[in-house]
């Protein structure tokens, strides 16, 4: 076996070891004690044969974090499968779309949940966490921008053609409760505003064809290229507002241009797009008293809520790490606005 074919074998044996064990804890762990034996090999050997003390206590590590994956379930609802590609297109400069084909996770979604995307190349360890965007029966279909070399692959791909997903992961928007929690307060919930920024439009049309009120959907682009505008307005109950930062279409500037420009008014508020947008949707928010759930967009690795590496600052301390932090692939991503520092 050549070195660089032994080495992708051996750590896609890892990480496929994982993802048998629930792909929990233990599953993000195997993946790296895989991938680390696998660069470990003694450079002096030929035909890429091991040295066999290397993988001693990775072997035993192993054993170890089997052992506590039960004693440290972390989402027994994910599920990892090996999907269908069945539509790939391109909607604009860099921004593409995949829909897939699904046996459970489209039907276990919820809207502003999210998949992790996993690369056909072994040498790409971690996932790519990618929004939900659409969910049709079976098939679920995503939406994201070209970022680095992972889209990049997949922005590539073609129908017929398929990729590992994890899903659906995170908290979504739980509208029963918040509709509950609204209603205890005395409010009204007969009309929503849904912000949604960039690469942050995406998972809010999910939410459109969810919420059971009047919807009025504002969102912000760099351009004339509005990308799932129409899928909007295609939505029933709902009226669509676009904001360009160059004017081309509807109002200039962001998206709170927009509801000032056109007196866009709502009971409550849902949102989703770059921090900056977030933080002044907030201030807005807190300003007119209006009840306000946003969508927080981090970087992450492991995407299940283990490695700590998308953590926000929360206005509270957190059961599982002791602090004021949040993480936000697993209490997120969708948080009330007044649980979170932007």
């Amino acid at each position: 076996v050549r070195q660089d074919g032994t080495i992708y074998s051996v750590y896609s044996f890892a990480r496929k070891l994982g993802q048998a064990c629930s792909s929990g804890i233990s599953g993000v762990l195997l993946s790296i004690i895989g991938y680390t034996a696998a660069t470990a090999h003694d450079p002096k050997v030929v035909d890429g044969i091991y040295n066999v003390t290397c993988l001693v206590p990775a072997l035993g590590m192993i054993l170890l974090f089997l052992a506590l994956q039960f004693l440290y379930p972390l989402n027994k609802k994910r599920v990892e499968e090996n999907a269908k590609i069945l539509k790939a297109d391109c909607l604009a400069d860099g921004v593409y779309e995949i829909w897939f084909e699904t046996k459970d996770i489209a039907k276990a979604a919820k809207a502003g949940q999210f998949i992790s995307v996993y690369s056909n190349d072994g040498s790409r360890m971690l996932p790519r966490p990618i929004s939900i965007c659409k969910v049709e029966n079976n098939n679920l279909r995503i939406v994201f921008r070209v970022a680095g070399k992972g889209t990049e692959e997949f922005s590539k791909m073609k129908a017929g053609e398929y990729l590992d997903i994890q899903g659906p992961l995170g908290n979504g928007y739980d509208l029963g409760k918040i509709a509950a929690e609204i209603k205890a307060e005395g409010r009204s919930f007969d009309k929503a505003i849904l912000f949604g920024g960039g690469i942050g439009v995406p998972p809010m049309l999910e939410l459109a064809r969810r919420l059971d009120c009047h919807k009025n959907v504002v969102v912000g682009y760099r351009n004339s290229q509005t990308f799932l505008k129409e899928d909007f307005e295609a939505v029933a109950d709902t009226d669509v507002y676009i904001a360009t930062e160059d004017g081309s279409v509807g109002a200039k500037g962001n998206v709170l241009d927009a509801v000032k420009q056109e007196k866009v008014e709502a009971d409550v508020i849902f949102a989703c797009g770059p921090t900056p947008m977030l933080r002044a949707i907030k201030a807005y928010a807190l300003e007119n008293d209006i009840p306000c759930y946003v969508s927080l967009e981090e970087k992450m690795a492991c995407g299940i809520g283990a490695c700590l590496a998308c953590v926000c600052k929360s206005t509270e301390i957190d059961d599982h790490s002791q602090v004021k932090n949040k993480r936000v692939c697993k209490e997120g991503p969708v948080f009330n606005v007044k649980e979170v520092e932007l």
